[in-house]
């Protein structure tokens, strides 16, 4: 459904680009920017490639994530490594699956204020979203253990500094950024027990870029946009306990047999977004 939504905005946007050429849409005065607007956009996700995170442990349960798990002979129990995406096997040699990049669409509101050729304004927007970020640990038993947080929506509010030019608006924008977030974990480990003991859904952060805004007439404009995204997100916290496995099991071995939390070590979420949209200005 979200997919069609932006699919339905970008085909939308694209056509309202094309008109911007028309002669019939031609205008015959030069845009003013001040004044209120409403509009629609949609867009492409590129996550940040993070290709060098990796899981970090607790192994006994101190609050401090900076653990080795070790086996009965102290060796690493995560010697295989890590990457950056999920999964395609218990062990790292067939490589990980990259990141999901995705699409987004969504509606803003904003208000300009012109002074000459210096435009300055303030917006607020909202989007659903749904670009991926993973990362995988390999273990020596051999297994898989992913955690994927999935980027559902954003708001954002936001300063806008211009330049018109005609009819056309050049402009940087920044300010501030919330998402929402859909946190899973999976793991091929069928011993142990994993028990989610803290999560958050939410993360905020910054936003911030620049784009072209362009006056067809008749109260409707067209842009390109491009941002930046980074949010600081509080990754949800696995305890690995015993289950089915042996006492001599990594997790639980003494001097606590507890078990052993576990999450995932970049508290970061960044996307490039690349979009297009359209308003009408009031």
């Amino acid at each position: 459904m979200m997919k069609s939504f932006a699919t339905g905005i970008l085909a939308t946007s694209a056509a309202a680009l094309a008109l911007a050429a028309t002669p019939a849409l031609a205008q015959t005065t030069v845009q003013n920017w001040s004044g209120p607007y409403v509009g629609i956009f949609g867009g492409y996700n590129q996550t940040n490639d993070d290709g060098d995170e990796i899981l970090r442990f607790d192994r006994n349960l101190d609050g401090n994530y900076g653990d080795q798990v070790s086996t009965g002979t102290g060796a690493n129990a995560f010697s295989p490594g890590f990457c950056g995406g999920m999964a395609t096997s218990t062990g790292p040699a067939t490589g990980c699956k990259g990141d999901n990049d995705g699409v987004e669409a969504g509606v803003r509101a904003g208000y300009d204020w012109q002074f000459g050729n210096i435009v300055v304004g303030a917006l607020a927007e909202y989007s659903v979203n749904n670009a991926q970020d993973s990362v995988t640990g390999f273990s020596t038993t051999p297994a898989y253990y992913t955690f994927t947080r999935e980027l559902e929506s954003t708001a954002a509010a936001r300063l806008r500094l211009g330049y018109a030019a005609g009819n056309a608006l050049i402009y940087g924008t920044g300010g501030y950024a919330y998402g929402k977030f859909d946190n899973r974990f999976r793991t091929s480990n069928l011993a142990n027990s994993f028990t989610e003991t803290s999560d958050s859904e939410d993360g905020d952060g910054w936003q911030a870029g620049g784009g072209v805004e362009y006056a067809l007439g008749r109260g409707l404009t067209v842009s390109g946009e491009y941002l930046y995204t980074s949010l600081d997100v509080d990754s949800p916290v696995i305890r690995v306990g015993q289950g089915t496995a042996p006492a001599t099991n990594p997790f639980i071995l003494p001097p606590n047999t507890t078990g052993t939390d576990m999450t995932r070590g970049n508290g970061k979420f960044g996307t490039h977004m690349f979009r297009v949209g359209m308003n009408y200005r009031f």
